[in-house]
């Protein structure tokens, strides 16, 4: 993983720790909230859960700054802050899969998919939340696309709460084991046990992602005809922009599909599209990735919210689809609730 960077603590001028106002500790906080977020989400797989957990951070750094001794850095004390209120947050709770994480080998494209809530199912981070505009330089990026890679953030929830913590801490965050073993109130051995024992289940879980296509002018016009294939209907165009073995998922769906082919047939099957125009798509991003929000015609004629596909564009074609059946998560990018003619 690529470390992040340590920031310089950003002191409120000539006032101590017990002198800053409720507004001057705002100010301080504020820089940090992008990467807090990222943080909570990591650990908690949820982009919902995430958001709260970053306003019961500020809270918590808010009643607790009087005893800030500026032992440590700024950062370091608010990502402690963080980290253990996730950890509280998550006792008790359910790792986030992917369909593709369940152990259930690839399903058949004839039965009919069901829908299974019995699961909490990892959610897209949008890009926006943690960055605005283009993705600046990756060297000065304080949260790095590997860090946020859905493929990562999958492989985290197969870890323990505890061995999330270390291993991010020490291995996203570049924390010496020391700080960890100070944050977490466990001894330095633990850590250091924990970290080997969360690498390796890390690197079974995790085998990465397919080369991706840079964002150049391949990439713009593979994604330009996917979205008319889908637009039109035609679905012997979508099988042939996909790459011969791609792999389709779709939570809250527990079933998932490999291969182009496999893929045709369940969208010829099971989408409730039946011509060209009943879908429509609006292009947004997460997790570092292109991703499409797709709009289905109603009854009435209105196109509403049906699903979030978040592509993996490669030279071989689309190499991966994880299409979230969520309408409740088009707010959190932005999105709206129905497009107009």
């Amino acid at each position: 993983m690529t470390a992040a960077g340590e920031a310089p603590m950003r002191s409120h001028p000539q006032a101590p720790p017990q002198e800053q106002t409720t507004q001057d500790i705002a100010v301080l906080l504020e820089p940090l909230r992008r990467e807090i977020l990222a943080h909570c989400y990591r650990m908690t797989g949820s982009v919902h859960d995430a958001e709260d957990l970053v306003q019961e951070t500020y809270l918590r750094a808010w009643r607790s700054f009087r005893g800030f001794e500026h032992r440590s850095s700024l950062r370091t004390w608010v990502f402690r802050i963080a980290t253990n209120a996730c950890l509280t947050h998550l006792e008790g709770r359910r790792r986030r899969p992917l369909p593709t994480g369940i152990g259930a080998p690839a399903a058949d494209p004839a039965d009919e998919p069901h829908e299974s809530s019995a699961v909490p199912w990892l959610e897209p981070l949008p890009d926006a939340l943690v960055w605005t505009g283009p993705a600046p330089d990756p060297a000065a990026q304080a949260v790095t696309d590997e860090s946020i890679r859905l493929a990562f953030v999958a492989a985290l929830q197969h870890l323990t709460a505890q061995q999330r913590a270390v291993l991010l801490l020490r291995d996203v965050l570049a924390w010496r084991a020391t700080e960890v073993a100070e944050a977490l109130d466990i001894s330095v051995a633990a850590v250091n046990s924990t970290l080997q024992r969360a690498r390796a289940h890390l690197a079974k879980m995790d085998r990465g992602d397919p080369p991706r296509l840079p964002d150049d002018e391949r990439r713009r016009r593979l994604l330009q005809a996917y979205v008319a294939a889908f637009e039109s209907y035609d679905v012997a165009g979508i099988v042939e922009l996909l790459a011969a073995d791609v792999v389709w998922e779709m939570p809250p769906f527990p079933e998932w599909y490999r291969g182009a082919r496999d893929v045709g047939a369940l969208i010829s099957a099971w989408c409730p599209a039946n011509g060209a125009g009943d879908m429509r798509m609006v292009r947004t991003s997460a997790n570092g990735l292109p991703t499409l929000a797709l709009y289905m015609r109603g009854p009435d004629g209105s196109h509403r919210p049906f699903q979030l596909q978040q592509v993996t564009p490669t030279a071989d074609g689309v190499a991966r689809v994880t299409a979230w059946f969520a309408p409740e998560l088009f707010p959190a990018f932005g999105l709206p609730t129905e497009l107009p003619e």
